[in-house]
């Protein structure tokens, strides 16, 4: 049965990693396998859910904007287009959860594919930086974003680390990067939960509700540190975390 100081600490965990370049996954994983901290598939669907909240609060206007966009079906409007973007920017991901779900949750519990996946976060991160420009977001860039948050569902790779990464380098300005990857999520997440919704069950809600409060409000400075970070030019700092942290996971790979 999960406990309220499990719920608590994956919580703070999940907080913390969901939108900074990291992985919350490859945490998660870690944590669990060195900790024995097992969760639920309820829970791990509410913790996401509660960091999700966090992108409808600090991007709410951009999201009713890009509502109204399409009830009025104005898609030749700057937030028409978005809405355009997104869509196209979720299919690589909808299709590689649908057929590779088995495959990407085998995963989770090798902390050798964590480990060099969060390798290849940090070395992503790395380069990323060195990419400046001011170009605008275009349909081609959202699909070739896409297929980057696809492969962010191999735990240890960062779903915001590759979007924003792959956003840079595609010269894309900082603006439009950080705000088409968080939007991006949303069906993404969504859809994830909605996947998982079969399996979903627990008469165990107290302790889950505590963790989805310490993710969402622990999300919410996360994220807003983040956007401070990339506006910064520091984006590529991430990348030092990201590498030790891959080289402690292999190293427990073939200790645990």
């Amino acid at each position: 049965m999960l406990q309220v100081w499990h719920a608590i600490i994956l919580g703070i965990v999940q907080g913390i990693t969901e939108w900074l370049p990291v992985s919350s996954s490859g945490h998660l994983a870690i944590i669990q396998n060195l900790f024995k901290l097992q969760g639920t598939v309820t829970f791990d669907v509410i913790l996401h859910l509660a960091t999700l909240s966090v992108i409808f609060i600090v991007f709410w206007k951009d999201i009713l904007e890009i509502l109204k966009a399409i009830f009025t079906l104005n898609f030749k409007s700057k937030y028409g287009k978005l809405a355009i973007f997104i869509l196209l920017g979720s299919v690589p991901i909808a299709l590689v959860g649908f057929f590779l779900r088995t495959f990407i949750t085998q995963l989770f519990y090798n902390l050798l594919a964590v480990g060099l996946a969060l390798l290849f976060t940090g070395t992503f991160l790395f380069i990323s930086e060195k990419w400046v420009g001011k170009k605008e977001l275009k349909w081609w860039h959202s699909i070739l974003i896409g297929v980057a948050q696809a492969i962010a569902v191999i735990p240890g790779v960062s779903r915001s680390g590759s979007t924003i990464s792959s956003s840079l380098l595609l010269k894309i300005n900082k603006e439009e990067a950080i705000k088409f990857s968080f939007l991006l999520s949303i069906p993404a997440i969504l859809g994830a939960a909605l996947l998982e919704l079969p399996q979903m069950h627990s008469s165990n809600w107290f302790p889950m509700i505590i963790g989805a409060f310490c993710a969402g409000a622990v999300g919410y400075f996360a994220l807003k540190y983040l956007i401070t970070v990339i506006k910064e030019g520091k984006f590529h700092l991430f990348s030092y975390y990201c590498w030790i942290m891959g080289i402690i996971s292999v190293i427990l790979y073939f200790i645990l």
